[in-house]
């Protein structure tokens, strides 16, 4: 296999693990409420799937580091078309409970793996010097357009569907379980990978423990990977505000909570392609400011320039209003993304493909963990003191953060020598 052959099989599969997700967005709500759900039961189904992601997260991202990353891609996609199917004919709370459960071990199995197949086989075609973050900005780049096809296609679907077919709102669920389809296919036939030992049910058992402990002291002693978890957790924070904040926001600025809802799906499509087009920049950025560290540090000042022009915009009503909110909205999400793809290839230059996995499924815990503390934080602070204060507070902590990427410590993985062990010169560049 090629360098070229890597990336085109990492992108396409990036771009199919992540349209389903875009499909659902803009009608999963509708649907269960069109189905006799109320707002607590909804709360609940979106509940239980957080709480089955975050409970697998490490136990799936030692299990890809255990048996293979090919295994666990494939499980994930056979879940997701499970859960998608069972999602479009469900009618009653238990039935969305369990499709809700089913799509969290779906979610969990599919954070990290992809990734470290890239990686790992980029490293064997070209060495471990090989030049991540091209590969790197192409796949976050797919991602973010899946996610965007995703939430303008899910939107358009259900009008397209006559209701003497099918329920309309059943149409992205059942599309998105046809695109996790062909994911099953291009797992099992364009991922290859080096053969693993062959393990008995009662290895696994024993090895993945071991591979999670390993991966989460490694995660905690290593300096750099400690610096990236706090940039994790920075922007679990500063999503959490977006998507705390931002709707509400939306629906004064447009008068009533349903156009407020389409202008919503509308931005949160912009932002999507913000993303895109901030992974696609990520590459130049750092070789702009020298290094990856301080490409990180540019992404985050633009991003808490976006949040502060939020703030300041608070009070703004009237097309003024809204224009200044949606395009805060977009250059957010580039900022974000470069630093994300920069901090990304950071974290993979610290780590082996041994523990791959498990240290990114640990970042992916720092930034739900950032998220759960500001989704408790937040929405109290912006009721009491007002929306430019909540906002005001998230520009504080991202400013903050950059020093983080301030002389970065050296982060070469294990197995290197004692010398590319020890802290060199700032930034990875």
């Amino acid at each position: 296999m090629t360098a070229r052959s890597a990336l085109r099989r990492y992108m396409l599969v990036n771009f199919l693990t992540w349209l389903p997700m875009g499909l659902m967005v803009a009608g999963m709500v509708l649907l269960m409420s069109e189905r006799g759900l109320g707002l607590a039961q909804i709360g609940l189904v979106t509940t239980v799937f957080s709480i089955v992601t975050l409970s697998l997260e490490l136990p799936t991202g030692g299990l890809s580091d255990v048996v293979g990353r090919r295994v666990v891609l494939a499980a994930s996609a056979a879940f997701t078309v499970v859960s998608l199917a069972m999602l479009s004919v469900s009618t009653t709370l238990w039935m969305f409970l369990v499709s809700g459960v089913l799509k969290g071990v779906a979610r969990a199995l599919s954070s990290g793996p992809a990734t470290s197949w890239y990686v790992d086989t980029l490293h064997a075609v070209e060495g471990h010097d090989a030049d991540l973050r091209p590969g790197l900005a192409r796949g976050a780049v797919m991602e973010s357009v899946a996610l965007c096809a995703g939430v303008l296609a899910g939107g358009c679907l259900p009008l397209l569907v006559p209701p003497s077919l099918m329920f309309p709102l059943a149409a992205p669920p059942l599309a998105g379980a046809v695109a996790a389809a062909v994911l099953l296919v291009v797992v099992l036939f364009a991922l290859p990978e080096p053969a693993h030992a062959r393990r008995t049910f009662a290895d696994v058992l024993r090895e993945v423990p071991a591979t999670i402990a390993s991966g989460v002291r490694l995660a905690a002693g290593r300096p750099v990977l400690r610096r990236m978890m706090g940039a994790a957790a920075v922007s679990g924070v500063m999503l959490t505000s977006v998507e705390l904040l931002t709707p509400g926001r939306l629906a004064e600025l447009a008068g009533t909570a349903e156009r407020g809802s389409l202008f919503y799906a509308v931005v949160a499509a912009l932002g999507f392609a913000g993303s895109a087009a901030g992974s696609a920049l990520a590459p130049r950025a750092a070789r702009l400011t020298g290094s990856s560290a301080r490409g990180a540090i540019a992404g985050t000042v633009l991003s808490a320039l976006a949040v502060a022009a939020l703030a300041a915009t608070a009070e703004l009503d009237g097309p003024a209003g809204t224009a200044s909110a949606g395009v805060a909205y977009v250059v957010l999400f580039v900022g974000l993304a470069i630093a994300s793809v920069l901090c990304l290839e950071l974290t993979h230059k610290a780590v082996t493909a041994a523990d791959r996995t498990t240290v990114t499924s640990t970042s992916s815990l720092a930034l739900q963990g950032g998220g759960a503390a500001a989704n408790l934080a937040l929405g109290a602070l912006a009721a009491q003191a007002g929306l430019a204060t909540a906002w005001g507070v998230v520009v504080v902590v991202l400013l903050a953060s950059t020093t983080l990427f301030v002389r970065m410590p050296a982060g070469g993985a294990r197995g290197s020598s004692p010398a590319q062990a020890l802290p060199a010169r700032s930034g990875s560049g």
